[in-house]
Formats: C-alpha cells, sequence, structure tokens
C-alpha cells in the first residue's frame, strides 16, 4: 500500500508540472512519452518485439502525432503524407519479415499506433482548441477517466453483490459500476462550480449536461478498461509494466483515457458547458 501511495504521489507531482507548462512543448513530450510506452507495452504483451524494423516505423509515425500541430506549419497535408509514408513502410517490413511474421500481428501494430497516438493526442486537441479553458478540459476529461474507479471500488467494496462480468475482471461488479458513474457525474459538477469559481471569464456552467457527462465519461472509461483488461487475458499477463510500482504500466493507468478523451473532444465540440 506504501508504495502505492509514494508512487500516485510522484506521478501526481510530475502531472502538476507537466501540466502548469500545458502551453508549452512540455505538454506534447509528456503525451509523446506517455504514447512510445504503452505501445511498447502493448507490442511486448503480443510478442511484436522481435519485428524491430516494424516496431521502429511504429514508434516514428506515433512520434508525429502529438506533434502534428507543429508539423502542419510546414505543409497543411503532411499528415496525410506521413500516415501514407506509414502505411506504406509497415507493408514493405510485412514482405521483410514474411517468414516470420503473419498478418495478425502486422495488423495489430497498425491499430495500436494509430489508435493510442491519436486517442492520447486528443489531450493536446482539447488543451490548443479549448481556448482559455482548454487546460479545464484537459484536466475534466482525466479525472473522467479516473475518479470513476475510485466511485466504483468504494461502491463496489461495500455494496457490491453481482459481478458485471467475471471472465474479463473479476472484481467489477453492477453496484460497483454504478457508484462509479453517480461520483463521476458529481465529480464533474464539483470541478464545474470550483472552475467557474476561479475563471472570471466563466459566467454560466452547464451543470445537467456536465453530470450527464461525467456518467457517460464513467462508461467509456470502463470500455477502455475491459478491452485492456481482456487483451491482458488473452496474453496471460497481470499488468503490462512496472514503470508506476504499485499501478501498473502506461496501459495499466491510462486505458480509461484511451476511450474518455476522445469522446470528451466529440462531446465538448458539439455541446458548450461554460459560458
Amino acid at each position: 500500500m506504501l508504495t502505492r501511495i509514494i508512487s500516485a504521489a510522484a506521478a501526481i507531482v510530475i502531472a502538476v508540472v507537466v501540466l502548469f507548462f500545458h502551453n508549452t512543448i512540455v505538454l506534447n513530450i509528456a503525451v509523446a512519452a506517455l504514447i512510445e510506452i504503452a505501445l511498447f507495452e502493448l507490442f511486448r504483451a503480443e510478442d511484436c518485439l522481435k519485428f524491430k524494423v516494424t516496431q521502429a516505423v511504429c514508434y516514428i509515425f506515433a512520434l508525429s502525432v502529438p506533434f502534428s500541430n507543429y508539423l502542419l506549419k510546414l505543409s497543411d497535408n503532411i499528415m496525410y503524407y506521413i500516415s501514407a509514408a506509414f502505411l506504406l513502410v509497415m507493408f514493405l517490413s510485412f514482405l521483410g519479415y514474411y517468414k516470420t511474421m503473419k498478418f495478425e500481428k502486422l495488423s495489430l501494430m497498425i491499430f495500436a499506433a494509430a489508435f493510442v497516438s491519436v486517442s492520447m493526442s486528443t489531450l493536446l486537441y482539447l488543451n490548443r482548441t479549448g481556448g482559455r479553458n482548454g487546460l479545464f478540459y484537459v484536466v475534466l476529461s482525466l479525472c473522467g477517466a479516473w475518479f470513476a474507479d475510485s466511485g466504483a471500488y468504494f461502491a463496489g467494496t461495500f455494496l457490491g453483490k453481482h459481478k458485471l462480468c467475471p471472465n474479463i475482471s473479476p472484481k467489477k461488479t453492477v453496484e460497483g459500476l454504478v457508484g462509479g458513474v453517480i461520483t463521476n457525474g458529481i465529480i464533474f459538477v464539483i470541478l464545474g462550480f470550483g472552475y467557474s469559481r476561479i475563471a472570471s471569464a466563466v459566467t454560466d456552467v452547464n451543470y445537467i449536461l456536465l453530470f450527464v457527462l461525467g456518467m457517460i465519461c464513467a462508461l467509456m472509461g470502463l470500455l477502455g478498461d475491459l478491452s485492456a483488461s481482456l487483451i491482458k487475458r488473452q496474453t496471460g499477463i497481470k499488468d503490462y509494466g512496472n514503470i508506476m510500482p504499485g499501478h501498473g504500466g502506461v496501459m495499466d493507468r491510462f486505458d480509461s483515457v484511451l476511450f474518455v478523451a476522445p469522446f470528451m473532444t466529440v462531446a465538448l465540440g458539439i455541446f458548450n458547458i461554460l459560458k
């Protein structure tokens, strides 16, 4: 327990420092690092590390996504060129590994590189397009991915009786899910209220919409958690890594973010929660 607390405290300090510099390239570098580590963890879990060339191509492509706002200054179409080159080189590497690589592995690596890099980079998009509220949207998305777990844990511990999906995640319960959903809605309302008190430009907050978004984020986070757990089940691993002692790897901590952040990007592009 002490190891988990110390590890979490260190992670919080790092996160605060990174978010303090959210309007600089520091945030891009932090997101890029998380993407690269998450990909390594996935490739290791799926026994893809032996395909070194293909692996390197994935890392390079994934690295371009969080820095796309800088690359777009060179050319409006540069990400199309990079994506086309990525696919072309991936299939060329497939030919090079034709004796040992199956198409399923190639498909997995392409999907992982694209999904993880784009999903994580939506945090950068929220920060960049949210204007003066950009940092709040990033924090809201991260809280939407993580706070539901706390609510689900306590609700499941004290009230949990009915297993939610025992074959994938034995500890999750229906009662825990309900607790996590309600907790997330309340947390979103509290965050909105607190932000409205410190942000002079915010004159009105749509608390009903915030509550609904919080509940949906809890469900999206659950999908991310279950998806990552299913991969662990199929590959026979307990954790993706040990970069955060007591918490596992980047994929163990950010699996929910991979689903919540894109959802929040779409939702906040459609609905106005702040005026």
